[in-house]
């Protein structure tokens, strides 16, 4: 029997924008993620016991997994306070939600020890909370991937309407992560407050395409929606590599490639596992000589999002 006092998750690593999408689309990932145990306390609150595999706040106020799970506690009448424990395998700073992972593992455990009063969908508003601390700004497009699984589109954030939508069987992701670290905040400092109106056209033009691309399971028309003229030109020159790396997987005959989050780890979404296996081969080619340490995760599309272990 299955003790409901604590839990063990699989937090899985995410990508945000996926192109076309800025601040609204992510997707979920399933073979790059930390787990997180959390245990029913009958001392009130949230304490965060451990963390393994990175330099993280302990303090509840200063740690992303401690603010989600508090403002999800602030709602509640709970009698009781959960300790937390992180074990983490996604690299801060690495573009791939390693702060989403933490804030929604909080909020998923802890619901699911209290007998699920919220759905994943309400969750997504406490997790974001936890976000609003790692970068500046409450976004969603990590978080909601990682608690709905598959890819999701944030329609609107006031009020929060977060969709569900269909993962193709033979998309697969290839990320790599140059081990340079792009701060979310900066990468967000560089954008600029207005666009051209036929830059604009564009890009909305692609996310519908793409949105239409996952439910009719057209490749290639989720290969041409996979561009993005607006952020990424911008963005890009953070990255070292970058446009060599992009031209690499596309020749390799990836979907698309571009910027996971706000980088520095580059995205590729391919059709089928071999092909998503020869694009990141071809993204390592380009950085091995160089000299740029990095580390590189080949996946299927997660529709599951986080996972009870």
């Amino acid at each position: 029997m299955e003790n409901m006092n604590e839990i063990r998750l699989f937090c899985p690593a995410t990508i945000a924008n996926v192109a076309c999408g800025f601040d609204v689309l992510g997707v979920c990932l399933d073979t790059v993620g930390d787990e997180m145990l959390i245990r029913k306390s009958p001392i009130k609150g949230i304490r965060i016991t451990k963390i393994t595999g990175a330099n993280l706040p302990l303090e509840t106020t200063k740690n992303v997994a401690g603010v989600a799970a508090q403002s999800l506690l602030d709602s509640l009448e709970c009698p009781y306070g959960f300790e937390i424990e992180i074990y983490k395998k996604i690299k801060a700073g690495s573009g791939i939600g390693s702060s989403a992972a933490s804030a929604a593992g909080a909020v998923f455990g802890i619901n699911h020890l209290l007998g699920s009063p919220y759905t994943q969908t309400q969750l997504i508003a406490f997790a974001m909370q936890g976000e609003a601390l790692a970068s500046g700004a409450p976004h969603a497009d990590n978080v909601a991937p990682a608690l709905m699984g598959g890819f999701t589109l944030v329609r609107s954030y006031t009020p929060l309407d977060v969709l569900s939508l269909p993962s193709p069987e033979h998309l697969f992701a290839t990320v790599i992560h140059p081990q340079i670290e792009v701060k979310t905040a900066d990468a967000r400092a560089v954008l600029k407050q207005q666009i051209p109106l036929a830059k604009a056209i564009q890009q909305w033009g692609n996310l519908g395409g793409l949105v239409s691309g996952l439910y009719e399971k057209d490749y290639d028309l989720i290969a041409r929606s996979l561009e993005d003229v607006i952020v990424e030109p911008i963005r890009s020159v953070l990255i070292p590599g970058f446009k060599e790396v992009k031209e690499a997987a596309l020749k390799q005959g990836a979907l698309g490639s571009g910027i996971s989050g706000s980088g520095p780890s580059i995205f590729a979404l391919s059709k089928g596992k071999e092909q998503a296996i020869a694009v990141g081969e071809a993204m390592q080619r380009v950085y091995t000589p160089m000299g740029v340490a990095f580390d590189i995760h080949i996946s299927r599309i997660n529709s599951e999002g986080i996972k009870i272990l």
